[in-house]
């Protein structure tokens, strides 16, 4: 991404609208800034749309209290909408994180219902549309993305009503019982509507969704015919919405690609000797987060250990675990029990020079996670509730040799697809511990037979295809 900061003249046919923009603006010591490029998987499936057409980006650059211009390289223009840091605490932290993301993943942790945290999230929703009110062209694409933006379809189309927009839901949408416990659910369903197609990961969150529309906001709704290719809809006045699901994926090519590569398959190597090649390396590669199950899949290997169903001189374990919202009291509790249990396990099993585990609260370079996934021999990957899980598709892109298990949570999204997996109920230690030792005990025929049928489906079924489709059933725009 270049550093020039320009301000942008013209309008974009293709706008996306994300909490983030693709870059991030860094404070340096110095007391200088800078743009840091920070691609994940959205910006890798958008990229060709947004390089072949007039694009833009809408999102908060990172920084609070920071008002930046706009960002022009080539074809595409990133836009910032700034966030003060009461904005930042009350939206973000507050009522997305803490009121949102809790009661969407089942509420593994209690919601927090403040009215001063709703408030905000209205206007800071408000900023976001007017942003892109301003720079679409007449009759653009918007395609807006995840929970922290869920009333800008209305207030967009309000302010537009010649824009076609999409919005796409990354994580879980809650069952209708746990949704009703939000004061402002219609507040929500109402926002969504705004838009000509709602995407879901799931089935089961659109069949959600079109419930609540009925309920809520006394839309005539169909439900018979959700799914990915035949989307249900809603009737919104003389506009029909549709709605579907449309599991996201990963640029599975390129991470295969890579995971081939001369200098990765050495790290690989290198990493195991640095473990003192054990014949088993369990791998686990998550957010630090209290939806994903680190605790318990560490109790369940710790019991192996107990039971001398596996020994630490065999089987060690990794477990990355990335920073995550560590300002917020109830993660950094979540952080020591974690490392607690770490310190239990390598005290009881590990030996000197030789842990049982492997911590790391830390990020990792992109090329030393692909290593990582090319030298583990089991991926545990066990969310108590999740929306899809990428990591889980990340290593079954990297197994080309069709090595390598997959133990994977009944409860991400990913389950759906990824059936040949070893799949759990991440609430039932002893099944967590009987699908960690079959991974490890599994037999090679097995093993290649369901890597073959893992890596079929990740291969096929790309971020690429993803994007496509949705645009496709949005109308009028496709991927190149």
């Amino acid at each position: 991404m270049t550093d020039t900061t320009i301000t942008a003249t013209t309008a974009a046919d293709f706008v996306v609208v994300a909490n983030r923009l693709p870059v991030d603006l860094e404070r340096l010591p110095d007391g200088t800034q800078r743009w840091k490029s920070s691609p994940g998987g959205l910006v890798t499936a958008l990229d060709p749309l947004l390089r072949s057409r007039r694009a833009a980006w809408v999102g908060w650059p990172g920084v609070p209290d920071v008002d930046v211009e706009p960002i022009v390289d080539k074809d595409l223009t990133l836009h910032p909408v700034m966030l003060s840091q009461a904005e930042v605490t009350d939206y973000y932290e507050g009522f997305s994180n803490a009121t949102l993301w809790p009661l969407y993943h089942d509420v593994v942790a209690p919601p927090v219902f403040h009215r001063h945290w709703w408030n905000t999230y209205q206007e800071v929703n408000e900023r976001f549309a007017a942003a892109t009110a301003k720079i679409a062209s007449d009759g653009a694409t918007v395609w807006v993305q995840d929970y922290q933006l869920q009333l800008v379809p209305r207030m967009l189309r309000e302010l537009r009503p010649d824009l076609r927009i999409g919005f796409f839901l990354h994580i879980p949408f809650p069952p209708v019982e746990l949704f009703m416990q939000l004061p402002w659910r219609t507040e929500l369903i109402r926002g969504l509507l705004g838009a000509d197609l709602v995407g879901f990961q799931l089935p089961g969150g659109a069949q959600n969704f079109l419930f609540l529309a009925r309920r809520l906001a006394g839309m005539s709704a169909t439900r018979s015919a959700v799914g990915i290719a035949k989307p249900g809809q809603v009737d919104v006045g003389d506009r029909t919405v549709r709605v579907g699901a449309f599991p996201i994926s990963i640029d599975s090519t390129a991470l295969d690609k890579q995971a081939r590569s001369r200098p990765i398959r050495q790290r690989a190597a290198e990493i195991r000797n640095e473990l003192g090649n054990p014949a088993t390396i369990v791998l686990g590669v998550d957010r630090l987060d209290y939806t994903k199950g680190i605790d318990v899949r560490l109790r369940a290997l710790g019991e192996l250990y107990a039971e001398g169903r596996i020994s630490a001189d065999d089987v060690v374990m990794v477990q990355l675990a990335t920073p995550s919202r560590e300002r917020v009291e109830h993660y950094q509790r979540m952080r020591q029990n974690i490392e607690q249990t770490v310190s239990w396990i390598n005290g009881e099993f590990g030996r000197m020079g030789h842990p049982a585990v492997h911590y790391l609260h830390q990020a990792i370079p992109r090329d030393e996670l692909t290593a990582i996934f090319v030298a583990a021999d089991v991926m545990l990957v066990t969310p108590v509730r999740d929306g899809m899980n990428l990591v889980a598709k990340e290593y079954v892109a990297c197994r080309h040799e069709l090595t390598g298990t997959l133990v994977l949570s009944e409860f991400a999204g990913a389950a759906a697809e990824l059936t040949s997996a070893f799949l759990v109920n991440p609430h039932d230690l002893d099944g967590i511990k009987n699908a960690i030792e079959a991974a490890i005990t599994v037999e090679p025929d097995e093993e290649r037979r369901r890597m073959r049928a893992l890596r079929r489906q990740v291969m096929t079924h790309d971020v690429q295809r993803w994007a496509k489709s949705f645009l496709a059933a949005l109308g009028g725009q496709e991927a190149p």
